[in-house]
C-alpha cells in the first residue's frame, strides 16, 4: 500500500448497494481535476503534455463481485470497485482497454511492533475489466472473474506461509487461510485466441487464462513446489525467480509481434540475501515462448538511480518495473517508477538468450548479478535504453502509474492503482469496520509525446 493514499483530502460518493449489475458497469463520473487544456499550461518534460483524463465511478464492490461469483463476497467493508489500474492493453476499438485488478483490498496494520498484511474481502476474486474511456468517463462494459478449473474464485490469497506474508482479517486481529489457486495478478496482454496472458507476483507466474476466465496454466519458477491448486502448475521458469521479494514478483508483461511474452521482474531479486536486493538496482526481464511453453531468453536491465527517477526518494528499494508495451519488432517500453512517479525508455532487446541459465542465474556466484555496481564492467550485457519521458516534469499525471498502453504514434494511455481507496494503519477503517476512503480515483490519462514513439 502506498503512502500516496494520505495525499488526498477524503471524498467519497456513495451507491446504493441494490442497485443493478448492468446499472453499476455503467456508472461513471465527470472527472475531478480540471480540463486537458488546463493541465499542463507550458509542455512538460520536452513537450510531453496531459491531453486527456478520464475518472472511474464508485461501484461498490460486493455487488460487482457477487454478480460475478455469486456468496463470493459477504462483506465489502465500504470498499468500491478499485485497483484495476494494474494494467491496461488497447481492445480493439478506440478508448476501448483490457485491465485487471490485483489481489483486491489489502492494507498493512501494526500490532506488538509487527507489520501484518490484511484482507478486509478475503473472498474478493481478482477479475479481468473491459473499460470504455469516453469524454471524462470511465465505463466499466465488461468483467471476468478469474476461476479455477472446477469454477471457483481463485482469490487474491496469498499461496505458502514459507514464501508469503500471512493474510489477517481487516483490523489485523486474526489469521485468514492460505490459499494455493490466490493471484495477486498485474500484467494483462491479450492473445489473438481471445485468450489472456497475465503475470503474478506471488510466484512469481505467468498465467494463461480461456477467454472467460478459466486459469488453464499457471508457470512458475523450478522448486517452487505448490501443492493444492486446482488448475495445472508447470515449474518452466528459472530457479533463480524464488530469490524474489516479498510482492515483488512479475508485474510488466508484454507481447510482442510473433505472439512471444516479455516479463518483468517489478524489482532486483534478493540475491544473495535481502540486503544485496533493497540496495541493488539490477533486475530481469525474461521472454516466454508460449509455442515452447518456456523461457527462451533472460535480459539484464539497470534501474536509474532512485532520486534520478524520483528526487524526492533516497531509497533505492523503491526503484520498481511496472508496465511494458510493445513497440513493434522488439522494441519496448520500459516503465521504472517510485510511488510517485515515473520514467519511461525505450530499448531493444537482442539476438540470443541473454544470461538465460548462465551464471547470473545461479544463486551461488559471488557477486551477485544483484551486488554489481557495474554491471557493463563485469561483462554483463545491460540493456541499452533511451529515455522517452519523465513524468515528474509533466502536470497532470497521478501518481502510481501501473499502466500503459499505446495509443497511437505519440499518445499513450496512462493508469494509476488507487488501492481501492485503501490506506494503511488501524486509522483506515472506522469504529463500524467501513472504510475511510482516500478520495483517490482510477484515472485513466493520455499523454501526447513531443514525437513517434515508435522512431
Amino acid at each position: 500500500m502506498s503512502s500516496h493514499a494520505h495525499t488526498r483530502r477524503t471524498v467519497r460518493r456513495t451507491l446504493s448497494a441494490g442497485v443493478p449489475l448492468a446499472l453499476l458497469a455503467a456508472v461513471a463520473v465527470t472527472a475531478t481535476g480540471a480540463p486537458a487544456s488546463a493541465h499542463g499550461g507550458p509542455h512538460g518534460d520536452k513537450g510531453v503534455r496531459v491531453v486527456g483524463s478520464a475518472t472511474l465511478g464508485n461501484i461498490p464492490l460486493g455487488p460487482f463481485s457477487n454478480a460475478l461469483l455469486p456468496g463470493s463476497v459477504a462483506d465489502d467493508h465500504g470498499i468500491d470497485l478499485g485497483g484495476i489500474g494494474s494494467d491496461i492493453y488497447p481492445a480493439g476499438r478506440k478508448g476501448e482497454f483490457w485491465t485487471v485488478t490485483d489481489r483486491g483490498p489489502n492494507g498493512q496494520i501494526k500490532v506488538d511492533g509487527t507489520k501484518r498484511r490484511t484482507f478486509p474481502v478475503p473472498g474478493f476474486d481478482p477479475a479481468i475489466v473491459k473499460i470504455r474511456v469516453s469524454g471524462h468517463r470511465v465505463q466499466v462494459l465488461k468483467s471476468i472473474p478469474l476461476t479455477t478449473r472446477s469454477g471457483k474464485a481463485v482469490t487474491g490469497l496469498p499461496n505458502q506461509a514459507s514464501r508469503d506474508e500471512a493474510p489477517y482479517t481487516y483490523d489485523a486481529r486474526t489469521p485468514l487461510h492460505y490459499d494455493p489457486n490466490g493471484l495477486d495478478t498485474e500484467g494483462i496482454v491479450r492473445a489473438a485466441d481471445g485468450t489472456f496472458w497475465l503475470v503474478d507476483e506471488y510466484g512469481p507466474s505467468l498465467v494463461h487464462v480461456s477467454a472467460r476466465g478459466e486459469v488453464l496454466t499457471r508457470y512458475v519458477p523450478r522448486g517452487l513446489n505448490l501443492k493444492g491448486a486446482d488448475y495445472p502448475v508447470v515449474e518452466s521458469l528459472p530457479a533463480i525467480l524464488l530469490k524474489r521479494k516479498t510482492n515483488r514478483g512479475f508485474e510488466g508483461l508484454a507481447q510482442l509481434p510473433g505472439g512471444d511474452l516479455v516479463l518483468a521482474v517489478q524489482s532486483p531479486l534478493s540475491v544473495p540475501d535481502a540486503t544485496a536486493g533493497n540496495g541493488s538496482r539490477n533486475t530481469r526481464l525474461l521472454r516466454f515462448s508460449p509455442k515452447k511453453r518456456a523461457v527462451t531468453a533472460e535480459y539484464a536491465y539497470r534501474f536509474d538511480p532512485v532520486d534520478v527517477v524520483d528526487p524526492s526518494q533516497h531509497d533505492t528499494s523503491e526503484l520498481k518495473i511496472s508496465s511494458l508495451v510493445a513497440l513493434g519488432g522488439d522494441k519496448l517500453l520500459v516503465q521504472e517508477r517510485t510511488d510517485k512517479t515515473s520514467r519511461v525508455h525505450r530499448v531493444t532487446l537482442p539476438h540470443g538468450r541473454g544470461i538465460l541459465a548462465g551464471a547470473w542465474d545461479d544463486p551461488a556466484t559471488s557477486p551477485s548479478y544483484e551486488q554489481l555496481d557495474d554491471p557493463a564492467a563485469a561483462k554483463v550485457p545491460v540493456l541499452r535504453k533511451t529515455l522517452v519521458a519523465d513524468f515528474g516534469k509533466v502536470p497532470g499525471v497521478p501518481g502510481k502509474i501501473e499502466g500503459i498502453a499505446l495509443t497511437g504514434p505519440d499518445t499513450l494511455a496512462l493508469i494509476n492503482d488507487n488501492d481501492f481507496g485503501m490506506s494503511d494503519g488501524p486509522e483506515a477503517f472506522d469504529a463500524r469496520g467501513r472504510l475511510v476512503d482516500s478520495g483517490i480515483e482510477t484515472t485513466v490519462t493520455y499523454v501526447r509525446l513531443p514525437r513517434p514513439v515508435r522512431g
